[in-house]
């Protein structure tokens, strides 16, 4: 008896790998997000990110969203906090390989944010657009 449960075990295992590695696939078409990527993005956030109430919380968490420390319409402050130091740097990298994916639409904002932003807010821009859209 205990052999077939383990074989039965073993079978639902393998069943739930599949399963995995279709999703996983499925997440890798994102432009910028690989398996492995998605692999740790899950690790971390768990499969549904129950435990924010919104995206704007998940998005404080890891660290994406930048400071708003403004006065008399200056901006003095564009630091990200510190947060979730693996995530945000997934997302980071992430950013950075949308960037340069051809025909994306995070191409398209990269060209765009450079010039006003500078190359590392321009990426910082399109790492909080992955982390919340």
């Amino acid at each position: 008896m205990a052999l077939e449960q383990s074989q039965f075990l073993e079978q639902q295992i393998s069943q739930l790998d599949q399963q995995m590695a279709s999703l996983l696939k499925r997440l890798a078409e994102v432009p910028g997000l690989g398996v492995d990527s998605a692999q740790q993005i899950i690790a971390e956030v768990g499969p549904t990110a129950a435990t924010f109430p919104s995206e704007k919380c998940l998005s404080s968490w890891v660290g994406a969203c930048p400071g708003d420390d403004e006065s008399a319409g200056l901006n003095y402050s564009r630091r990200f906090p510190t947060g979730n130091r693996h995530m945000r740097r997934v997302l980071n990298q992430m950013a950075n390989t949308a960037a340069r994916a051809k025909g994306s639409i995070f191409e398209i904002v990269y060209r765009r944010s450079v010039p006003r932003l500078g190359r590392n807010q321009a990426i910082g821009a399109i790492m909080l657009i992955d982390s919340v859209g």
